[in-house]
């Protein structure tokens, strides 16, 4: 039994600001209060990112925020899933081109889900990290499926079909061995 049905149940979420009015963080604490209940998806909003598999990022991408988004990023494990919560995260919203700020968090971090929105209401924030779920399980897949090695892979049984493997170890060609 895989990790893909533990991580599809459970996934653990890091919040970070980047620098926000704090506006797209009280409606992620009211997605996840009782009225919207975040956490029937089992998600737990976590401190660690060595722990986490999404990664809610809010607010403009300030130049003293970005090593420290860099580092959460580089510190969470893989499989992972970035979430954009609001305009200011997405495209830098109103602070964009400003002296202080970059333009969205997708020129430093690969971003998988875009939340629009100023600020982001608790639906589209449920939304996003059900969809953010979604690829966090496509990525499990991905990684935990068995590699290629040196014969063909059988998608039905997912084994390797390792009949005359010597053989293919040691360069000899099927059809000559025949």
């Amino acid at each position: 039994m895989g990790l893909e049905k533990y991580r599809k149940k459970s996934p653990w979420i890091l919040h970070y600001n980047c620098g926000s009015c704090n506006g797209c963080d009280i409606e992620i604490l009211a997605a996840m209060s009782p009225k919207y209940d975040l956490e029937r998806f089992g998600i737990l909003n976590n401190g660690n990112p060595k722990q986490s598999d999404i990664f809610l990022v809010t607010g403009p991408l300030t130049y003293r925020s970005r090593e420290r988004l860099i580092e959460l990023y580089t510190a969470m494990p893989e499989p992972k899933v970035v979430v954009a919560v609001g305009s200011c995260t997405c495209t830098g919203g109103v602070f964009s081109d400003m002296y202080n700020v970059e333009n969205g968090i997708d020129s430093y971090i690969p971003v998988d889900v875009y939340i629009p929105g100023c600020a982001a209401s608790p639906e589209l924030i449920i939304d996003g990290v059900v969809k953010g779920l979604e690829i966090l399980e496509k990525k499990t897949k991905e990684i935990e499926k068995p590699k290629k090695l040196l014969g063909k892979l059988d998608e039905k049984e997912e084994t390797i079909n390792r009949t005359r493997f010597a053989g293919n170890i040691l360069g000899k060609d099927d059809e000559t061995s025949n």
